[in-house]
């Protein structure tokens, strides 16, 4: 419904087009207000002419003319207006709201809610609550409660009178109330106060919560909700260089405590916008269709949300890739100009230009999952810049989904120039079956000529490399040079015990107890190869023939043992030599006596029967009374013992 200065009402269809015999004379002067109930049955009309009048779309039976003889500048029709029943109520406003209820017998009972403080400027009645502005402010008022809820007194804007300016009000559902008034916004909560709130004091069971104040650029021509944002039609402060008003514009905000942010600006093109202020222009809405309507003086506009497609296009515009990317996979079916892919080339083109590779990488793997041939189209864009490292974590690496040879071996020597570790990591992780591993072999050989950095780790990546090309021999050779520990994981893991004997030497400097376990683990080189090969360290033959006597103790190494034990071990030699019968006794002997190892000779010569010889050394080396007390009760022999007492009493 459209009101004139000239006291007429034109009923439009949505698209604009007036109905026929639908023009309604309602008033003698311009119209101030127009209401219309939640089902759109009935409209309310008000004036200066002193009259309110209310219009059944459907049947004129219903039809109220009322004339209060008073300038009206207000009206609001209950939403429920348009129920079967007795109760149709509506309230008018001038310096004070006043409810008209039709009563049993059809007539008008009028009830005075409230005084105003000045003119009631603005109406709007939402289910159970009314909103109203005044001189000072905006209040509340609860229709079931019938008390008011409070003020909310409206900010002193310096120069600025605000009694100039409309105050825009809008029900956003039952218990959102929006604000809009000069240049500031408001969005308040009617809330249910609690049980120890209303116990201690005498309140009204609801109480209005202001949940966002803020301050536009703009002066407010009206109000409306979308969804969780905000409708906003903005009257510009600023004039033009001719001192004529600038373009309205429609801004979509988001709106938090105390700020706001824009979502979507459109300048209107409306006749005659150079002569208008604020006043001039309404902003409505159907709720139920998103459908708005901002009306000016010559013109009425109808907007509505953009489409998917549309909303997609403004993110792409404005560089928000992510929200567009958001949008296309929550909504694919509904989505007709644009695709994930499409979408995501672009974003990824604005990373790559603003240099932000990392993201750029990441972005890749949203996009083109494990598509081969999107990421084979896209990954030369990050060779161009020498960022192949940024994309490297998200490649497709399966078999099912590789890429191109080349693309991989393009990623290995871009590491392998710019990143050692980066490119060992590489080699250790990926599948050999992505590259060509001669080739990548073939550019570490010739990346070593000049290279000084980082030698070892390139060394390590070829060693590596040499065993997926199964040449197991250059591998373990390049990880011995490294002094690398791999190598015995290289060993177990292809099974290669057969090729180490002429390395046993290399192995045991690395790490003789692994060695040691492997070669006692397999029996693959025969102990007699190993001790042959470990002769030229006795050090390492040592610790060889200890471990392997423990597994194999029949004495084969005995021999060997005592000279090993005698120069490695002299703590383990006595007792080895009592446990033995593999060794022989007079070489033994020989080794002892040129280490003066005094207790082994004299286990050895007692085992030869040169007791005499024993019981010397005891006394006259050890010096040790006791043991040799010992040894003779040992022995048994009368004659050892009187060798015994004849050296106690020549040598006390």
């Amino acid at each position: 419904c459209l009101g004139s200065h000239w006291g007429v009402i034109h009923i439009l269809d949505h698209q604009g087009n007036s109905i026929q015999g639908k023009e309604l004379k309602a008033h003698t002067v311009s119209v101030n207000q127009i209401s219309i109930d939640s089902n759109g049955e009935f409209v309310a009309t008000c004036s200066d002419d002193g009259k309110v009048f209310i219009h059944s779309l459907f049947s004129k039976e219903n039809d109220v003319q009322l004339n209060l003889g008073r300038l009206l500048k207000t009206v609001s029709l209950d939403p429920l207006y348009f129920k079967f029943g007795i109760n149709k109520r509506f309230i008018t406003g001038d310096d004070k709201l006043t409810l008209y209820e039709r009563t049993f017998l059809g007539n008008l009972k009028s009830t005075v809610l409230c005084e105003s403080e000045g003119l009631v400027r603005s109406l709007c009645w939402g289910e159970n609550f009314l909103a109203w502005s005044s001189n000072i402010g905006v209040r509340v008022y609860d229709m079931n409660a019938r008390c008011s809820l409070g003020l909310i007194k409206w900010e002193d804007h310096p120069g600025i009178s605000i009694d100039k300016f409309r105050c825009n009000l809008r029900w956003a559902d039952s218990r959102t109330l929006l604000i809009g008034w000069v240049d500031t916004v408001r969005v308040c909560v009617i809330r249910k106060r609690s049980n120890i709130e209303l116990a201690n004091r005498d309140l009204p069971e609801y109480l209005v919560d202001p949940v966002s104040t803020f301050q536009t650029e703009f002066y407010i021509s009206g109000i409306a909700p979308l969804d969780q944002q905000l409708v906003l039609l903005g009257f510009p402060k600023e004039l033009d260089e001719h001192q004529k008003s600038l373009r309205p514009q429609l801004y979509i905000v988001e709106y938090r405590d105390n700020d706001y942010t824009d979502i979507c600006t459109d300048s209107l093109s409306l006749r005659g916008y150079e002569e208008y202020s604020a006043n001039d222009y309404h902003l409505d809405v159907l709720l139920e269709e998103n459908r708005f309507f901002i009306v000016a003086p010559k013109d009425v506009v109808v907007a509505s949300p953009y489409d998917l497609d549309d909303r997609i296009q403004w993110f792409i515009q404005h560089n928000k890739f992510d929200e567009a990317l958001d949008i296309l996979m929550q909504n694919s079916r509904n989505i007709y100009r644009h695709t994930v892919q499409s979408v995501g080339i672009d974003y990824l083109d604005h990373l790559l230009s603003r240099g932000m590779y990392d993201n750029a990488g990441r972005l890749g793997l949203r996009i083109f999952g494990k598509n081969p041939a999107l990421w084979e189209d896209q990954i030369y864009k990050f060779a161009s810049v020498h960022q192949l490292r940024s994309v490297s974590p998200y490649i497709p690496r399966s078999v099912e989904s590789k890429l191109n040879p080349h693309i991989y071996e393009m990623i290995l020597y871009e590491y392998l120039k710019l990143d050692a570790h980066g490119f060992l990591n590489l080699v250790k992780e990926w599948d050999s079956g992505l590259y060509n591993i001669a080739a990548v072999i073939n550019a570490v050989l010739e990346h070593l000529l000049n290279c000084e950095i980082d030698k070892n780790l390139y060394l390590e990546a070829l060693a590596i490399l040499y065993s997926y090309e199964k040449k197991y021999d250059k591998s373990l050779s390049m990880y011995l040079k490294l002094k690398h520990k791999d190598v015995f994981v290289l060993i177990q893991k292809h099974n290669l015990y057969s090729v180490i004997q002429d390395m046993l030497l290399d192995l045991m400097d690395l790490d003789h107890k692994k060695t040691i376990d492997l070669l006692l683990q397999k029996n693959t080189i025969s102990s007699d190869k190993i001790v042959e090969k470990l002769k030229e360290n006795p050090l390492h033959l040592y610790r060889y023939l200890d471990e392997y006597d423990k597994k194999n103790p029949k004495g084969r190494y005995h021999k060997e043992l005592v000279q090993l034990y005698a120069v490695f071990a002299k703590d383990k030699l006595l007792a080895f030599l009592k446990k033995s019968d593999h060794y022989p006794i007079q070489e033994a002997l020989d080794i002892c006596q040129k280490e003066k190892y005094y207790p082994e000779m004299v286990y050895l010569l007692g085992r030869i029967g040169d007791t005499k010889e024993a019981l010397a050394l005891i006394v006259d080396e050890l010096k040790d009374m006791q043991h040799a007390v010992a040894f003779c009760q040992e022995h048994d022999d009368s004659d050892l013992w009187e060798d015994l007492i004849d050296r106690c009493v020549n040598e006390p």
